[in-house]
């Protein structure tokens, strides 16, 4: 089993940015994949980053140039930097985790096998 929680969220205005963490434990030399999703109420979840294990990411057109995912594997923590926000990225984040190898990961991340709990984002305008 692999335990994700995830830390960071808060309330921006429009413009602003916020850093995600997820740390993870457990049976991590598993996880071939790493990635972030969302959620907002009535909508359904969307993909939004993902890395390999190998270092590749992928990006949801809506956050490409914008958010940055990253890990640190010494730290088994996984980030997402995210600038110039807007109130269309207002949602639960939540971090997942997968054994299996992803080509364009981001678009299967909220099918992932592992989730944490998730943090909330507010973006103000």
């Amino acid at each position: 089993q692999v335990q994700l929680v995830e830390s960071g969220g808060g309330s921006v205005q429009s413009g602003g940015s916020l850093r995600l963490s997820c740390a993870a434990s457990g049976y991590t030399y598993s996880i071939h994949c790493m990635g972030w999703f969302r959620q907002t109420p009535g909508k359904e979840r969307e993909g939004v980053a993902a890395i390999d294990s190998d270092g590749s990411t992928s990006y949801a057109d809506s956050v490409k140039g914008r958010f940055t995912i990253s890990q640190d594997n010494a730290k088994n923590t996984l980030y997402l930097q995210m600038n110039s926000l807007k109130p269309e990225d207002t949602a639960m984040y939540y971090c997942a985790a997968d054994p299996r190898y992803y080509s364009g990961g981001y678009y299967y991340v909220a099918d992932f096998r592992y989730r944490g709990q998730g943090t909330q984002v507010t973006v103000s305008s």
